[in-house]
């Protein structure tokens, strides 16, 4: 398959093509800050890739881009050029759950061994809370939910109920939240002192990795109707908000 994947979900940006050959597939991948810059890096370093990739946008079979949930900036910029681009060469887009992408980065980079696990995808929400969803995969590497995208305070955070083959392995935690929060993450949780923390996040490489199952699964569709994944509908605490966080945090009554 020729894909081109990317997210800026998060404050690093993550861009990659692949593309079939008779020897198998190549990879082509740039892992930039992202963030405020992503707005106006992402779409010069796509064409950019492609170049070097020698595969035109026309040639894709689909782009994939990290629906979320993460930065609301981020989520709108990687969908409205997803849909761009892909408008213009008139091909599919695949809008792909980015804690999916997260335990799939996980997965790969320090789980490969296993042939089989279970692991809860974690990112940094701010306001003081995660995006959580856990996630099973099998023999074949295909993924299955078990427990849908949601916000959480970090200390909220609890293994679900899982199914009977992975009830007794450790409980895996994956993401970028534990930079921010510690030993907050899932500290109320009788299952934290056992759990195997991984760094990782919505890169493109785990986008496209999951790419197959998806777009076999039917999960694409035509530019107009890609959509980001927001979670959360507020992105900003109010004046009062904050002001009560911090008479509460000097030890005042709100």
């Amino acid at each position: 398959m020729n894909l081109l994947a990317f997210d800026t979900g998060t404050e690093s940006m993550s861009i990659a093509v692949t593309r079939a050959g008779q020897d198998g597939p190549r990879l082509w991948q740039l892992d930039a800050p992202g963030g405020a810059r992503a707005s106006t890096d992402l779409i010069p370093a796509i064409l950019d890739l492609l170049r070097q990739a020698d595969v035109r946008l026309e040639q894709l079979e689909a782009i994939c881009f990290g629906a979320g949930p993460g930065s609301f900036t981020g989520l709108r910029t990687a969908c409205s050029v997803a849909q761009g681009l892909a408008f213009g060469a008139q091909v599919p887009v695949l809008p792909v759950d980015s804690l999916l992408a997260v335990a799939e980065d996980a997965r790969a980079s320090a789980l490969g061994a296993q042939g089989s696990g279970v692991i809860t995808a974690v990112l940094d929400a701010r306001m003081d809370e995660l995006y959580a969803a856990t996630y099973a995969w099998d023999a074949d590497g295909a993924w299955t939910t078990i427990q849908s995208s949601t916000l959480v305070r970090p200390e909220d955070l609890t293994r679900p109920d899982l199914p009977a083959p992975a009830l007794d392995a450790p409980w895996v935690l994956a993401g970028n939240a534990f930079a921010t929060y510690g030993e907050r993450v899932a500290a109320d949780s009788p299952f934290a002192g056992t759990a195997l923390r991984i760094p990782a996040l919505p890169r493109a490489t785990a986008m496209l990795r999951l790419a197959p199952q998806l777009i076999a699964a039917g999960h694409t569709v035509a530019a107009q109707d890609a959509l980001p994944s927001y979670i959360r509908d507020k992105v900003a605490k109010t004046t009062a908000e904050r002001m009560a966080e911090k008479a509460a945090a000097g030890g005042l009554k709100a």
